[in-house]
């Protein structure tokens, strides 16, 4: 609820700001302008089976049966693209639409980018989840809580695209840390994970299409939408992650990231569109 206040509150005092900004424009007795930018206001929720994410308590069980709870999560959006049905396609803020997302931290959970939005009806709104191989560069992020996020050279560079920190309940009855961690993936000579063996690398980022995500543009208004993420869904569809039998650390094992990728293509994120 404290979020969503934000939000609201965020809103109004851009557009106060809009306002005032072209009403100092009248002091000379200026006709005012006969339109207010429209721009798209996103926030970020994370769910569980449909429900506010609650951390640190072992709440939740997996399609694979594990149970399991989240400490954190942290992750990166880029190139935010708006799709019209004419055809045109509008990427919110080029290279600086790189949106850090984190749990800890209230106001990440904001992206409001500067873009005048086209009036005109969107289709659907995608996004790269990660970042694409030509912006994911090594040291651009100098102030944590980006830079935090690095990816070792050795096994890429740039950063990571996911944290989802939690822990399991495993087979053994011991409860053990898991680093659901995605990023750039390797490719090792005779399939181990000696990083002198690395021959190669995959680049892991993907689309995402919001579904549900059309709306009509229209001038002065802001357009006010709610990215989701299903947590549960990055254990399920369409393969069932088992910590059992990938173990807590993924960044050097590509199959296990693999899997992730597919299962967050396929409805990890949600979108609502808020009135």
């Amino acid at each position: 609820m404290k979020i969503r206040n934000l939000f609201n509150i965020s809103l109004a005092v851009l557009l106060a700001a809009n306002i005032l900004s072209f009403s100092a424009c009248d002091f000379g007795h200026n006709p005012q302008p006969d339109f207010l930018p429209a721009r798209l206001l996103l926030s970020f929720e994370h769910l569980n089976n449909g429900e506010p994410l609650q951390y640190d308590t072992m709440r939740y069980v997996n399609a694979a049966g594990n149970h399991y709870l989240v400490n954190e999560i942290q992750y990166f959006i880029s190139d935010v693209t708006l799709h019209y049905s004419d055809g045109k396609l509008q990427v919110l803020d080029g290279w600086q639409a790189i949106h850090y997302v984190d749990t800890d931290l209230p106001d990440t959970h904001f992206f409001n980018p500067p873009d005048t939005l086209k009036p005109g009806h969107v289709d659907k709104i995608t996004f790269t989840f990660g970042i694409s191989e030509d912006k994911n560069q090594s040291l651009m992020f100098v102030n944590p809580p980006e830079r935090d996020m690095f990816w070792p050279e050795y096994m890429g560079g740039g950063y990571h695209y996911l944290k989802l920190n939690g822990k399991w309940l495993a087979a053994d009855g011991v409860v053990k840390p898991f680093n659901f961690h995605l990023g750039i993936g390797q490719m090792y000579a005779g399939g181990g994970s000696n990083p002198d063996s690395i021959v190669g690398f995959i680049q892991n980022y993907f689309e995402i299409t919001l579904p549900g995500s059309s709306f009509e543009v229209e001038t002065g208004k802001a357009v006010q939408g709610e990215i989701q993420m299903n947590i549960e869904n990055w254990f399920q569809h369409p393969h069932i992650y088992n910590h059992d039998a990938w173990g807590g650390d993924i960044m050097q094992r590509q199959a296990a990231m693999q899997l992730g990728c597919d299962n967050g293509k396929e409805d990890v994120f949600t979108f609502k569109l808020n009135p």
